[in-house]
């Protein structure tokens, strides 16, 4: 069948519509209504050299996705199929931030949980995927994005003498407390001088052209982290813990937080999740097991992913590398790109008002 409608110089109406059905039957927790859904049209032509090119417009970022299911069609079509995708990714809220489409808060309910490292890993997997991205440090009593970005001691230049230029970290735009002042001195803030320092560092950042900024938000759920997340227009936020019961209990703090303040959670990532064994790959769930996706279950939202216990994290967070950069399609690189996958289709479904999962204002009159 295939051999027939897709072996001519050009492509056919049939051969187009076999591809446009093989694209609205594909499901996953990305695209869970199909590729195409609801109304994308996709220009489907026929390159030099017989390869079969499918162009799209997406709201969200997905490449390592599509590269599996441009692989799937070529094997159903036994003819190489490629994306030429444009991403067209929109502000889900309203703001006066110049520069930056969407600003997503990594936290979590105390410290030592992997916070700050799965953030810069996050970032760089959203780049990896196909996104602009941004990363500000909101820690502001303990900055550890430059060490995590390699940037130790590296200093923000200004090209108007009013607002500062992020450092590029490999094509993530950063900024952070660290950067300005030494990491001794930020410690001893008060908590006024703190919110107005990072309100700084937000809004006289010259931010250009960001899909999504991450903020790395200081753990803890006290005064300085509802401060933050009132004065940011923040579309969302993503919740990092352990299995451990500790750990899950703040984790549950950090859910009630952003209620609070009425930022939606697009769900939790487990942390330290299991250690998998380098001779046979047993998992071992040395602090607990299941925990994240109970407390996803009962406070009705997702578990995005489960990071395991791995030398190499800790050994390039204390680098000042990424497993993104040294190896993007390594079994770790590829969780943190599902995971920052999910969570831009995520923010898509759930809060753009493209999307035809929002609610839609019907006014009558």
């Amino acid at each position: 069948m295939f051999s027939k409608i897709f072996s001519s110089k050009t492509l056919s109406s049939d051969a187009k519509q076999t591809l446009v059905d093989s694209l609205n039957r594909y499901r996953s927790e990305t695209f869970p209504q199909g590729i195409l859904y609801p109304d994308i049209d996709p220009e489907i032509t026929l390159e030099k050299g017989n390869d079969i090119v499918i162009k799209l417009s997406l709201p969200f970022p997905c490449n390592s996705e599509l590269h599996l299911v441009s692989e799937a069609l070529t094997k159903e079509v036994k003819q190489t199929v490629r994306f030429a995708i444009k991403y067209n990714v929109q502000p889900v809220r309203r703001h006066e931030l110049a520069g930056i489409k969407n600003i997503i808060a990594i936290a979590s309910g105390k410290g030592g949980v992997g916070k700050s490292t799965t953030a810069v890993n996050l970032a760089y997997a959203l780049i990896a995927e196909g996104a602009s991205v941004g990363i500000l440090d909101a820690d502001i009593y303990g900055p550890s994005i430059p060490t995590l970005l390699g940037l130790k001691g590296a200093k923000p230049s200004s090209d108007d003498g009013k607002l500062l230029t992020p450092i590029n970290a490999n094509g993530l735009s950063a900024m952070s407390l660290g950067f300005l002042v030494d990491e001794d001195d930020a410690t001893v803030w008060r908590g006024p001088m703190a919110s107005r320092a990072f309100s700084q560092l937000l809004n006289e950042t010259d931010w250009q052209g960001i899909d999504y900024l991450i903020v790395d938000m200081p753990p803890g759920t006290g005064d300085i982290q509802l401060t933050l997340s009132q004065q940011v227009p923040v579309a969302a936020a993503v919740v990092i813990t352990t299995p451990q019961d500790i750990a899950l209990a703040d984790a549950i703090k950090g859910l009630a937080m952003f209620e609070q303040v009425k930022v939606p959670v697009l769900g939790i990532i487990e942390n330290m999740s299991y250690h998998q064994c380098e001779n046979c790959g047993h998992h071992s769930h040395l602090f607990g097991e299941g925990g994240g996706q109970r407390v996803a279950d009962k406070y009705d939202t997702q578990l995005l992913g489960q990071l395991p216990l791995d030398v190499n994290i800790r050994r390039d967070a204390d680098q000042g590398v990424s497993p993104l950069l040294t190896d993007n399609t390594s079994n770790i690189s590829e969780q943190y790109r599902k995971i920052a996958r999910t969570i831009a289709a995520q923010l898509y479904l759930q809060l753009d008002s493209r999307s035809p999962n929002t609610a839609k204002l019907l006014i009558e009159d």
